[in-house]
């Protein structure tokens, strides 16, 4: 039984507060409760990737602290050294004392001169004499230091500018997802779009389905995970993303939408989360990205308004006002109402195909036979 709705165009889906495990920008809605104590030190382990992903916050004060704290540590070394020595202005400096540092008198300029060694800057009023063998083997030290903060600094925020995450920022999905008919197939359809001109290689999508199941054994699985394929007209690996695509689950009995209808399924609870894989044609670096769509998400009935169009110049254009629009089409009920009506129709064109046949056999004579007559026969001539 086929739904003739009237033609409208439906507005973007708005955002329900139901919760969800895949928040529709991609991040992960779960917590860790009860975490032994001593499986923290994996994050300290793992210091270089504890550092990438906690936040900027929390790298900038790193930075600050790892520079400011490294200038006043050994600028209590320099102190230490030129009060040894007796270089300070309240010490008693006797005639003829050899200074290890010149201009060094106390804690305010011991800062001054580690900030001017750590960072190369080198303005000539405060500087070694050479006359002490702890400053040499200091500044080497310092030295050293200072240039393994700025590398390890300079990584940490170049490797967080250039994370994945940042790519797949440029890559989104239709707010709904639609239900409808195509090519001859009732189809979940939802819609992807690449913002940016750059490809994204060797793409591949998939979807997984998750819903809390009881098992024959009377075991309850929280958050079960079902396979949702999603193809496109050209196939479901390697597409070919330079325009938004169109990828649609064709709904048969093997699919896990198979016994919804379009009354049932705003009752259901499921969430429905797609993943797009590919490989970022700049920097080459993988990527994922992720959306979800729960049931009330997902519209019954509609069609994804057209949204690439050419231009008189030639050019290709795409609207992306239309983006997650969607217009209100003739749908069948459910799955197996589609399936009936197409047995239905089958059933028919038989059924008129055997009428034709038989009209055939009744027109022509199937006891009549053409025989070949070799035998001369005789004229008799009156």
């Amino acid at each position: 039984m086929f739904q003739l709705l009237p033609g409208h165009i439906q507005p973007t889906g708005h955002r329900t507060r139901k919760s969800r495990l895949v928040t529709k920008d991609g991040h992960c809605n779960i917590e860790f409760g009860n975490i032994e104590y001593s499986n923290h030190f994996a994050f300290v382990v793992d210091f270089w990737t504890t550092f990438v992903e906690i936040r900027w916050r929390f790298v900038l004060l790193l930075f600050v602290t790892a520079f400011t704290g490294s200038w006043f540590v050994f600028s209590l070394l320099w102190y230490w050294i030129a009060k040894s020595n007796g270089d300070l202005t309240v010490q008693n400096q006797t005639e003829g004392h050899v200074r290890c540092i010149d201009n060094v008198n106390g804690l305010t300029t011991a800062f001054l001169y580690s900030l001017e060694t750590q960072t190369t800057i080198g303005y000539g009023g405060r500087a070694l004499t050479g006359h002490c063998a702890g400053t040499v083997a200091l500044i080497i030290f310092q030295s050293l230091v200072g240039v393994f903060i700025n590398c390890f600094m300079c990584g940490i925020i170049l490797a967080k500018i250039s994370l994945p995450k940042k790519r797949a920022k440029t890559v989104t999905f239709s707010n709904t997802a639609v239900i409808c008919l195509k090519k001859g197939s009732l189809c979940l359809l939802i819609r992807v779009a690449n913002l940016r001109k750059t490809l994204l290689i060797g793409s591949q999508i998939y979807g997984k389905l998750l819903k809390t199941t009881t098992t024959p054994d009377g075991e309850t699985i929280i958050l079960d995970q079902v396979d949702v394929d999603f193809t496109v007209d050209a196939g479901k690996d390697n597409l070919f993303f330079v325009c938004p695509l169109t990828l649609y689950h064709v709904i048969n009995r093997s699919s896990p939408f198979y016994e919804l209808t379009a009354d049932t399924l705003p009752l259901q609870d499921f969430e429905l989360v797609v993943f797009l894989d590919g490989t970022a044609e700049s920097t080459s670096s993988s990527c994922q990205v992720r959306t979800s769509y729960i049931p009330q998400e997902i519209q019954w009935g509609y069609s994804f308004l057209p949204i690439i169009s050419r231009t008189k110049t030639g050019k290709y254009r795409v609207d992306f006002s239309n983006f997650s629009k969607s217009v209100q089409v003739t749908t069948p009920h459910c799955v197996h109402c589609f399936e009936t009506d197409v047995d239905q129709r089958n059933h028919n064109s038989y059924n008129k195909e055997n009428h034709n046949n038989l009209l055939k056999l009744g027109i022509d004579n199937l006891g009549f036979q053409v025989i070949d007559i070799h035998d001369p026969v005789d004229v008799t001539k009156m």
